[in-house]
């Protein structure tokens, strides 16, 4: 029925569907198995087959620790909330004392509009962003606003949330 066997359970294996079979000694094969963050697990001659998965440690976000790397914008506005404010006094502060980090501004807005009219309203929301750090302190040179419009929406969601979690403008450190 199948010519490639060897590729045909290779590929049944990652998309998971392997983990519902009932192999002889499949339950024992598994908690054979060794572990390790980093590592890949031994491999015995009679399961040559199938490559080992090896977990790959997160890279730490660069930018300043516990601070959302995300200020928000109400409807058709690109005015800087004052909640927000104490975000980007800290991102200028990191900045300051950072000063081989460049960032760049992702600007962003919801699905409503036109495509031009939401890439410069993107652009206005980035470029506020990118102000109110210069008056913090932070050298024009080494901040980059760009605008995504309405092309990478944070939630494909039509409610009022959805809107509101899509009118954004994210913190990129090069």
């Amino acid at each position: 029925m199948f010519k490639n066997y060897p590729l045909y359970t290779s590929l049944l294996l990652a998309c998971g569907l392997a983990a519902c079979s009932s192999g002889p000694g499949s339950s024992a094969q598994r908690s054979a198995n060794h572990y390790a963050f980093g590592k890949a697990p031994p491999v015995a001659a009679d399961n040559a087959r199938v490559a080992p998965v090896i977990a790959q440690p997160v890279q730490a976000r660069k930018g300043p620790d516990n601070v959302a790397h995300i200020v928000y914008f109400d409807f058709d506005s690109y005015t800087v909330r004052p909640v927000d404010r104490p975000i980007l006094e800290s991102h200028a502060r990191w900045l300051r004392s950072n000063p081989q980090q460049s960032l760049v501004l992702q600007g962003h807005t919801d699905s409503r509009g036109g495509i031009e009219y939401n890439l410069a309203l993107g652009n206005k929301r980035a470029q506020a962003v990118r102000s109110s750090l210069q008056l913090l302190g932070v050298e024009q040179h080494r901040v980059e606003a760009v605008s995504y419009g309405k092309e990478q929406l944070a939630d494909p969601g039509t409610s009022d949330a959805a809107h509101q979690r899509n009118r954004r403008v994210e913190f990129e450190y090069r």
